[in-house]
């Protein structure tokens, strides 16, 4: 399996990365079936690895299955969501990295992360208290490189510029979501991660299962997560699938072969994230591992759902303060009104 440069870290990952939010218990897998499960990537030339403190005992599940092959990995894991009932068990301060960083370190039973990532983004912390943080735990050794997830364009730019200016370490990667139906991110995230040289770890190249596959318009949607997640059941993207799904059948691909290429062909993205839950689903992956998607068909994807754009809105999607505030995009009433007015009914 060819590598990619992770960022300008000089690490070499493979552009298939193993999510492991399957692993916890809670889906249903016993920690033996995740662990053969991770030797099965392994083995097949995937080394890059990624968890997180948040998905219950996913962090735990891949210490025990790393016991004897943690240097063969790039292993990646992430804080800041929450992790337990206490007002300071999240977010991006100080007083939680050092805490979290440990925790971690235990779980996963080893001296150091290859890649440390903030979940996502902390409004009630400073973004030099964080870097700082960081940089504290890239001198001791315990983390080697730095990384954020669902950050803006704005605040990517931000972070770059505070540590340029403080002698801090910088973000070295983003993780946001990108997939056929998901293209935001060529817009304005990919660009400024080229610029900045940084690495792109995209997750839910899958569609959060829409583009397995498995799901029809008009027939049943047996995806675990239907009942949870209203984006599984938006008509507008299970109408841009049903149009996907004749274009890969003409290329000869399952469609999960061709969402897999479609997603690791951008030359911003350095590695995608898969999923997985059984050892069929990885098998099946694995086997599209050769494909390459032409020109032309890049081109008839394009048609289809053109470049910089989403269908519809994911319910994990990350929504910034002013779009969660009504109070932040409307004026106080009193110098709302042009002339002098009654409010209207």
């Amino acid at each position: 399996m060819h590598h990619r440069t992770l960022g300008r870290t000089g690490i070499q990952v493979s552009p298939y990365a193993l999510g492991t939010l399957m692993f916890a218990s809670p889906m249903g897998n016993t920690g033996e079936e995740s662990a053969r499960i991770l030797h099965r990537a392994l083995d097949a030339g995937i080394n890059f690895v990624d968890t997180a403190d948040a998905y219950a005992d996913s962090e735990e599940v891949v210490g025990r299955a790393l016991v004897g092959r943690r240097d063969e990995v790039v292993l990646a894991t992430k804080f800041g969501r929450p992790t337990g009932p206490g007002a300071n068990q999240q977010g991006a301060s100080r007083r939680w990295i050092v805490s979290a960083v440990e925790a971690s370190l235990r779980r996963l039973r080893t001296d150091h992360i290859d890649l440390y990532q903030l979940h996502r983004p902390d409004p009630a912390t400073d973004l030099e208290e964080t870097l700082a943080a960081l940089t504290d735990l890239i001198s001791s050794g315990k983390v080697l490189a730095i990384g954020a997830s669902g950050t803006p364009a704005s605040a990517i730019v931000e972070a770059q510029w505070i540590a340029e200016r403080r002698g801090l370490a910088r973000f070295h990667t983003e993780q946001p979501v990108y997939s056929l139906l998901n293209r935001g991110i060529e817009r304005e995230i990919l660009p400024t991660l080229q610029h900045f040289g940084m690495g792109a770890l995209v997750w839910g190249p899958l569609g959060q299962g829409l583009l397995t596959g498995r799901v029809r318009k008009d027939g049943d949607n047996d995806l675990r997560r239907s009942g949870l997640l209203r984006h599984v059941t938006d008509e507008r993207r299970l109408d841009v699938v049903e149009q996907l799904i004749p274009l890969a059948a003409e290329a000869g691909l399952p469609l999960t072969h061709l969402a897999m290429a479609f997603t690791i062909a951008h030359p911003g993205v350095t590695s995608a994230l898969i999923g997985v839950r059984t050892m069929d689903h990885l098998d099946a992956l694995l086997a599209g591992l050769d494909v390459t998607l032409s020109d032309d068909l890049l081109d008839r994807i394009d048609e289809i759902v053109p470049p910089g754009t989403d269908v519809g809105l994911l319910d994990q999607a990350v929504q910034p303060p002013a779009l969660l505030d009504a109070g932040l995009r409307r004026r106080p009433w009193a110098t709302r009104a042009i002339t002098e007015q009654k409010p209207a009914a």
